[in-house]
C-alpha cells in the first residue's frame, strides 16, 4: 500500500525545518522567539510563576464565586 503525502502536513514539516534551521536547532532560542512574537501580537503568554486562572468563567466557578 502506498502512503499519499498530505500537502498540509508537508507544509507543517517544512515550516518546522525552516524554524529549526534559523535557530540552529536551539529549542531555547526557538521558544524565546515564539514568546516574543506572542507579546508583540498581543496574545496571551503563559507565566509559570503566575497562578493558574481560567480565561473564561465556567458554570462551576460562577456557582462557587456567586
Amino acid at each position: 500500500m502506498t502512503q499519499q503525502s498530505d500537502p498540509i502536513i508537508e507544509e507543517i514539516h517544512e515550516a518546522r525545518r525552516e524554524i529549526a534551521k534559523r535557530f540552529e536547532g536551539n529549542i531555547r532560542r526557538i521558544s524565546e522567539d515564539a514568546r516574543q512574537r506572542q507579546i508583540r501580537e498581543g496574545r496571551p503568554v503563559w507565566h509559570p510563576e503566575a497562578a493558574n486562572q481560567a480565561l473564561e468563567q465556567t458554570r462551576d466557578s460562577v456557582q462557587r464565586n456567586g
